[in-house]
C-alpha cells in the first residue's frame, strides 16, 4: 500500500495537481491538509473520478481543513476537535487492507497542526500558545490510547521541523517558529506518546538534509533551497516492520501554480 500526505493549499484551486499526483504516484490513500473549503463544497465527485471514491472530509470556510481520500473502503470515519475549537485539523478512519491480511485494519490519522504565528513566545502570541497547547492535548490523547499492537499511521503538516537537517540553517532558525527548541521538545513528547517511528527518516538518514516546504517568497526555490521539513509520516512500532520505502516529491514544487508544500510518500510491504 502507498500512502501520501500533502498540504495542498486549496484543493479546488489545485485539483489538477491532485490529478497529477494520482496519475504519477498512484497512492492508495492521500491525506490532504489546508483544503480551504467547507465539507459540503469539497469536490467529492472530481476526486472520486481520480479513483478515490472513499472520502472523509472536515472542512471549514476559507482556511485549514483536512481530508482522507482512498481507493480502499474507509471504516469508522470521524473528525476530532482540539483546544475547544472547531477548526478542521484532524480526521481519521480505518483503511481496509488486502485479502489475506490478518483482518486488522490500518488506522490513519491526518493532522494539520497550527503554524504558530511569527513570535515564538506564548505570553505575547496567542497563535504560538495555541500551537503548544494543541501539541500537549494530542500527546495526552495518544498516551491514553496507547496499545502495543495498534497499527496506526499519523501523518500531516505538523508545522515543526525537528532535526537540524530538517531546516536550511539550524543556527539561523533557532528562534524562528517551526524550529524553536520548545516546539522540537513538544514534538518529541508527541512522538514518544506512542513510540512513533519516523517512517521517512527510516529510509533517508537524519544526516541528510531533507525539506518538504519552500516559501513562496523565494524567486528560485531550488537555487536558494531554504526549505524546512514540516510534513511527516509516523507509524506505530507494530507497523515499522512493514515499511518498504519513502520519498519526498520535491519536483512537485515546480508544478504549475504549486503548493508551497510537496507530497510525501511511504510504501508498506
Amino acid at each position: 500500500m502507498r500512502l501520501a500526505t500533502w498540504n495542498i493549499n486549496s484543493v479546488r484551486l489545485r485539483i489538477d495537481l491532485l490529478s497529477r499526483l494520482a496519475a504519477e504516484a498512484a497512492p492508495d490513500v492521500i491525506c490532504l491538509q489546508e483544503i480551504k473549503v467547507e465539507t459540503a463544497a469539497f469536490p467529492s465527485a472530481a476526486v472520486a473520478d481520480l479513483g478515490y471514491p472513499y472520502q472523509q472530509v472536515y472542512g471549514i470556510k476559507g482556511y485549514n481543513g483536512v481530508a482522507i481520500v482512498s481507493r480502499r473502503p474507509l471504516a469508522k470515519p470521524a473528525a476530532r476537535d482540539w483546544c475547544g475549537r472547531r477548526d478542521g485539523r484532524h480526521v481519521h478512519a480505518e483503511v481496509g487492507l488486502e485479502d489475506g491480511d490478518d483482518g486488522t485494519a490500518l488506522e490513519v490519522h491526518n493532522f494539520y497542526i497550527p503554524s504558530g504565528g511569527d513570535e515564538p513566545d506564548p505570553a505575547v502570541n496567542d497563535k504560538f500558545a495555541h500551537k503548544l497547547r494543541f501539541l500537549d492535548e494530542v500527546t495526552a490523547w495518544w498516551r491514553g490510547r496507547r496499545r502495543n499492537r495498534r497499527r496506526a499511521v499519523m501523518v500531516g503538516d505538523f508545522n515543526v521541523a525537528p532535526l537540524e537537517t530538517d531546516v536550511w540553517s539550524h543556527k539561523q532558525l533557532l528562534n524562528v517558529v517551526s524550529h524553536t527548541p520548545v516546539e522540537v521538545e513538544r514534538l518529541g513528547r508527541l512522538q514518544g506518546s506512542h513510540d512513533w517511528v519516523d517512517a521517512v527518516r527510516t529510509f533517508i538518514p537524519p544526516s541528510e538534509r531533507l525539506y518538504s516546504w519552500w516559501s513562496y517568497r523565494s524567486r528560485d526555490w531550488r537555487a536558494s533551497n531554504r526549505g524546512r521539513r514540516l510534513d511527516h509520516i509516523w507509524v506505530t512500532p507494530a507497523l515499522a516492520g512493514t515499511l518498504k520505502s519513502a520519498a519526498v516529491l520535491a519536483d512537485a514544487r515546480d508544478w504549475p501554480k504549486p503548493s508551497d508544500h510537496v507530497p510525501v510518500l511511504v510504501d508498506f510491504a
